[in-house]
């Protein structure tokens, strides 16, 4: 609870030299969170309380989110520094990654991982999927539409009617302007990272080869990427955390997983265990700090069995969830 990860924070910024904020989106199986903009003015509240600090850490756990939140988390810690760092107790995947590109120092422990920033787009004109409800669609990957591309040349069709005709049948599964976004957001995220490396690297061959490999050469979104090669093949400024820095990093995750149940999937039946109804209250992304207290998006509501008769005189029984509550809550 925050109570007790505040004390493990004071000793953290004690060993680090620095202020620290944590931002975690859980990763609950069943009840994710991503990186959201709506989290900037939440960070702006301990920020403040900050003021100019010469060094920040950011404590950060996330499978990703929104790109353009990303970087202006990153961005915006950095203009109440002059030295910003990352560090992961052990993931920092996608957008995440993307704020890692803006610390001047990534504190990885020996279980953290980056991943690759090729995003996925999603909008109301994306592929349906087969089968389900008429508003599901299935996310486009950004690499998954240049690898396409690239396959095709690869087999010898390079320029002419062609590639016209390639092009055209991938937009006869693909809306254009989905294509379309691909495309700018293949761009916007090439750009985006090499404004934040550029912030603390001046090697501008070295800035390619990260965003190269970040945002297309690993081959897939899942590829992970431990301390070691992030450090030594692609030149990222990573630390190794200490012993007692690492067991620090180690009781503040682990009380975090635990309020959070990150190795937990969400299931209503396990919940209900055998009752008709009953209350819950998840915690589900937490924004903290020492002195800046604690934000918590929080689902809260109630889970009801019911017995339903079908038509056909068959009863079944359905798990009906009752939100009553979906928001930030703080704690002082």
């Amino acid at each position: 609870m925050y109570k007790e990860r505040s004390e493990l924070y004071k000793a953290l910024e004690q060993n680090r030299g620095s202020k620290v904020i944590v931002y975690v989106t859980g990763d609950r199986q069943g009840l994710e969170t991503q990186i959201h903009p709506e989290v900037l003015d939440l960070l702006v509240g301990h920020l403040d309380i900050i003021e100019n600090a010469p060094k920040i850490s950011l404590f950060l756990y996330t499978r990703g989110g929104h790109t353009i939140a990303a970087w202006s988390i990153a961005n915006f810690i950095c203009q109440y520094c002059t030295e910003f760092e990352v560090i992961i107790p052990s993931k920092a995947h996608s957008a995440g990654t993307l704020i890692c590109l803006g610390a001047n120092t990534i504190v990885m422990t020996k279980q953290a991982t980056l991943g690759p920033i090729d995003p996925s787009v999603n909008t109301p004109l994306n592929p349906a999927v087969p089968g389900a409800p008429p508003n599901a669609r299935v996310p486009v990957s950004v690499e998954a539409i240049n690898g396409f591309i690239e396959l095709a040349k690869e087999t010898g069709i390079e320029s002419g009617s062609n590639l016209s005709t390639v092009i055209s049948t991938l937009a006869s599964h693909v809306h254009p302007l989905v294509l379309g976004e691909v495309y700018r957001i293949r761009s916007q995220i090439h750009m985006l990272g090499k404004r934040l490396l550029s912030k603390h690297m001046q090697d501008s061959g070295k800035i390619e080869k990260i965003l190269s490999f970040l945002c297309s050469e690993s081959g897939s979104h899942d590829y992970t990427i431990y301390r070691q090669e992030a450090r030594d093949e692609l030149g990222l400024n990573v630390e190794r955390p200490s012993n007692e820095l690492y067991k620090i990093i180690k009781n503040i995750y682990g009380d975090i997983a635990n309020e959070l149940q990150l190795n937990t999937p969400y299931n209503p039946n396990i919940l209900l265990s055998g009752q008709k109804q009953v209350d819950y209250n998840f915690v589900r992304a937490l924004v903290e700090s020492t002195k800046g207290g604690s934000h918590r998006f929080t689902s809260e509501g109630q889970l009801i069995k019911q017995s339903i008769a079908s038509p056909n005189g068959i009863t079944q029984e359905v798990i009906q969830d009752l939100r009553k509550y979906e928001g930030w809550k703080y704690e002082k």
